[in-house]
């Protein structure tokens, strides 16, 4: 009687012991014995390998449907559903409509898509286009340009509280903050002064997802071809902070403050706001007295009775600064020492004068254009 080498997971049998070993390497073999662990029958060799052709298949449409790159607005796309909302967003239809007006009158949604390639290809088409891109900048009015700058950008990670840099996703503002408080060491400069927290983060993300730009080293460092390659810079050089001294003062005075820090200051107070004297507040159903006293209609005396128990009082949120500061401490930050406050004030301050100095001399040598000047002649 002949010996028979057979695999009792594939419910095989081998002329020889040589076939036998060669068969326990196969993926065939494998996958018979994890439906083995978990109680399923094995699958013949035909069957293994129409699975097989169905999934490539699978993995091929997936990957053709998921990954898109549209060619008018030089962005790639990681799932088609995004894509799908950029199609119909304003700032791809303008791209389009600028194609046209240079040529190509009927574009298809093959002629301003593509699937996405590696993200070297991309940088290499980026450069190559980069010649005709900038004529196209020139046929543009300027004041579309301004607008579409002044706009957020659909992938400004700040939006869907996604990390400055990584691609970590948080499920608020604060636990954003805090994440990139603990893992990239990232602090706000000054932040007890800050007045416009979320609009920071939008400017901050801007800088990072639309220029490509290091947050640290600003407009003095190389640029980048992408998001990535100016967060994976940002990581690795250790450049996960502000810039925020010097002449950057000034590029963030909208979100500070620093009237925070005068001694006469009042929490709520506008330095420059007029001082008005308080009026009669009045409308149709209630007159604010000077007192502070509040005279209700009688219409609404049902309203005016209603009494509500203690333990109903509203109890107000913390807000999201002080939630941000208190994480702040507790990883071990302090205050920002007042002398360096009160000399990034000043440098605002003159700043500011300088600047409106130069807007002077503007003005007055606007009103010297004319050719010739006649002097008023008096008889």
């Amino acid at each position: 009687m002949s010996q028979s080498f057979t695999c009792l997971s594939c419910r095989v049998a081998f002329a020889n012991a040589d076939i036998q070993r060669q068969h326990y390497k196969t993926d065939w073999h494998r996958y018979n014995l994890k439906r083995k662990v978990i109680g399923l029958p094995p699958v013949t060799a035909e069957d293994f390998q129409q699975r097989v052709l169905q999934q490539r298949s699978k993995e091929e449409n997936e990957s053709r449907d998921t990954s898109t790159y549209c060619k008018a607005c030089r962005k790639a796309f990681s799932c088609k559903k995004a894509f799908d909302n950029h199609l119909n967003s304003i700032k791809h239809k303008s791209a389009v409509s600028l194609l046209s007006f240079n040529g190509k009158e009927n574009l298809t949604l093959d002629d301003i898509s593509s699937p996405v390639e590696n993200k070297k290809d991309q940088a290499h088409n980026a450069s190559v286009e980069e010649g005709s891109y900038i004529e196209d900048i020139e046929e543009v009015d300027s004041d579309e340009w301004d607008e579409d700058d002044d706009a957020i950008s659909e992938d400004n990670p700040i939006l869907i509280n996604n990390c400055l840099f990584c691609s970590h996703h948080s499920g608020s503002m604060t636990k954003n903050l805090k994440h990139m408080s603990v893992e990239h060491s990232f602090f706000i400069p000054d932040i007890e002064y800050v007045v416009d927290l979320r609009n920071l983060l939008l400017y901050l993300g801007e800088k990072v997802c639309k220029y490509n730009m290091c947050l640290w080293c600003n407009t003095s460092g190389r640029g980048f071809y992408s998001m990535e390659a100016a967060q994976a810079h940002m990581r690795d050089k250790g450049h996960c902070k502000v810039l925020h001294e010097g002449s950057t003062l000034a590029e963030f005075e909208a979100y500070y403050n620093y009237a925070l820090s005068y001694p006469d200051y009042v929490e709520g107070m506008d330095v420059d706001e007029e001082i008005n004297i308080p009026e009669l507040d009045t409308d149709d159903y209630q007159l604010t007295l000077p007192s502070g006293g509040v005279v209700g209609h009688r219409a609404l005396l049902t309203y005016y009775k209603q009494h509500y128990s203690s333990n109903q009082e509203v109890v107000k949120k913390r807000n999201k600064l002080q939630q941000v500061m208190s994480t702040y401490r507790a990883l071990g930050w302090k205050e920002t020492d007042r002398e360096i406050v009160t000399r990034k004030a000043k440098d605002i301050r003159y700043m500011k004068a300088v600047q409106s100095k130069m807007m002077m001399k503007l003005g007055v040598k606007a009103n010297k254009l004319q050719k010739h000047f006649h002097a008023k002649v008096t008889v």
